[in-house]
């Protein structure tokens, strides 16, 4: 039996996972897509504490062997269950087998929503983007297009608008949904331009880069040329699996605040996947820490 299992093998989930491990638990992490996160898919961060610049496989791949390195197992494999009966827990693996420890963090974040378009997927992390604190000096004094009319569009919009030359924002709806305030702040830019009632068609990519946004508005084809497009369309929460041990809300994140604490005792939740304000890799670090420390807790005292 193993003290800890961490579900998801981001940042959230690999600190968890470091913080057990440094308080001497057995600890196994399972991750289905690829360690690391989301942070893999980009070229270059800045805002990690204590690197001025790293690319997310350097940092993912350095955190995975720092947990290795504490003697922590790891598991490429998809969780397709989880029961507990308060004193253990037991994750299902997909292909029947099962793995039993005494607590659980789940750490299993979310994912940007994207547009679904032909060659969308090859371009992200080079072309295209989510986060304009991580990426947005790939394109200073270049033209850029902001897919999204929401708060999320227009926060990362007000900072590229302080590094490009130019930005385009489309918005499918007929209006913008951010709050007010920022929508003066960026709208009033003379290097903003902007189209809403939109429907994006495609994308024009020439010798593997991306040139530009086929979008369709009042029923004429128009093309915006950008070298880059930032995506803030939403997030798409993946915790349907584990709502029998941690309530979700109505957007369907873990109903759970800063403590990292669910409705089952030896439960945890930590990351993107939680209801949260800030998603950046340090408040997910920091819930990995949380949870692990309460995991820990909870360890002790039925060990007592």
């Amino acid at each position: 039996m193993y003290d800890l299992i961490v579900i998801g093998g981001g940042p959230a989930g690999l600190t968890a996972a470091l913080y057990a491990l440094r308080n001497g638990k057995k600890v196994l992490v399972i991750e289905k897509d690829v360690f690391g996160g989301q942070i893999t898919n980009s070229p270059r961060v800045e805002n990690i504490p204590g690197f001025a610049s790293i690319s997310g496989d350097e940092f993912a791949d350095a955190y995975l062997e720092q947990v290795m390195g504490q003697g922590g197992e790891v598991r490429l494999d998809a969780v397709t269950g989880i029961s507990s009966d308060g004193k253990s827990v037991t994750v299902d693996i997909e292909g029947g087998d099962k793995v039993v420890a005494k607590t659980a963090v789940i750490a299993t974040g979310t994912k940007h929503r994207v547009l679904g378009l032909e060659g969308e997927e090859d371009l992200i992390g080079s072309g295209v983007h989510f986060c304009a604190v991580c990426d947005g000096d790939f394109y200073r004094d270049k033209q850029v297009c902001m897919i999204g009319g929401g708060n999320s569009a227009f926060v990362e919009g007000n900072l590229l608008a302080d590094i490009v030359e130019k930005m385009i924002i489309l918005q499918d709806l007929p209006f913008f949904t951010a709050d007010e305030k920022l929508q003066q702040q960026l709208l009033s830019r003379e290097n903003v331009e902007t189209h809403t009632g939109t429907k994006i068609k495609a994308l024009e990519v020439e010798d593997g880069k991306l040139t530009g946004v086929r979008y369709e508005e009042n029923g004429e084809e128009k093309l915006a040329k950008c070298d880059g497009l930032f995506l803030a369309i939403g997030f798409i929460p993946d915790n349907g699996l584990f709502e029998n041990v941690a309530g979700l809300d109505e957007r369907g994140y873990f109903d759970a605040g800063e403590s990292c604490l669910t409705k089952t005792p030896n439960v945890f939740v930590a990351g993107d996947c939680r209801q949260k304000t800030l998603r950046q890799v340090t408040t997910a670090c920091a819930d990995g820490a949380i949870a692990a420390i309460a995991a820990c807790d909870f360890i002790n005292k039925i060990n007592d």
